[in-house]
């Protein structure tokens, strides 16, 4: 037998254990923002999330010293981890700053809005503040580097004479706060008349015009998805 076959290769089965223990942080981490946003986090028993991923409760913990470090991973592979990703698409954009605003609130409810991910958002605004320690860490890690690329986006604008000089740090909230209200509309119709049905492209769409218009030094044309 030719000696530089490989342990996995004369043992197939260990090959796949192996594959199998490299997944398990990422399905431990995916149960886990599915039980969170289904139950919330204070609701939800580590042994559930063990269970939706098929492993043992122990297991989780090799992986995961707590329940709060299991939440904090979910942020930073969901939300935290992808702010280099955006901002590097922010650096490669050659369009108008209106067009990019446009650009950033379509993309930001298709990656996340439309995904389980937007529960992480209603979470934190419910129990937050039973969870200093979590709260800080959103704050800081999802927070704060999505407002610094609103400011940018907005100081593109300014700087490039499309948007009037306005105090970017209160006018990134005209963007953020109607997000923030889709997000909790969609885990929670309370929000909105029985009788409207809100379409999230059509909203966001209208939104983000709302702001351009009364960003730009000269009114835009509306957008077509407007």
């Amino acid at each position: 037998m030719p000696r530089f076959l490989s342990n996995n290769l004369l043992c197939p089965g260990r090959a796949k254990r192996e594959r199998r223990k490299e997944a398990r942080p990422g399905e431990l981490i995916q149960a886990a923002l599915e039980l969170f946003v289904e139950k919330g986090f204070a609701a939800t028993r580590s042994e559930e999330v063990a269970a939706r991923a098929g492993v043992s409760k122990g297991t989780l913990f090799l992986y995961f010293q707590s329940k709060e470090d299991l939440l904090k991973a979910v942020i930073t592979e969901s939300l935290a981890g992808r702010f280099t990703e955006w901002n590097e698409e922010f650096e490669a954009f050659e369009g108008s700053t209106a067009d990019m605003l446009r650009y950033c609130t379509q993309v930001w409810w298709e990656r996340v809005g439309a995904t389980p991910v937007s529960g992480l958002t209603k979470l934190m605004l419910s129990e937050g503040n039973n969870f200093p320690e979590l709260a800080a860490f959103y704050q800081r890690e999802v927070v704060a580097p999505g407002h610094a690329l609103m400011r940018r986006i907005l100081r593109r604008g300014i700087d490039s004479g499309e948007f009037l000089p306005v105090d970017v740090d209160n006018a990134i909230y005209t963007v953020v706060a109607p997000m923030i209200f889709l997000f909790l509309v969609k885990h929670n119709s309370t929000w909105v008349e029985s009788d409207i049905e809100l379409d999230p492209l059509k909203y966001i769409a209208t939104q983000t015009e709302i702001a351009i218009r009364g960003l730009s030094r000269q009114p835009p044309s509306i957008s077509p998805a407007a």
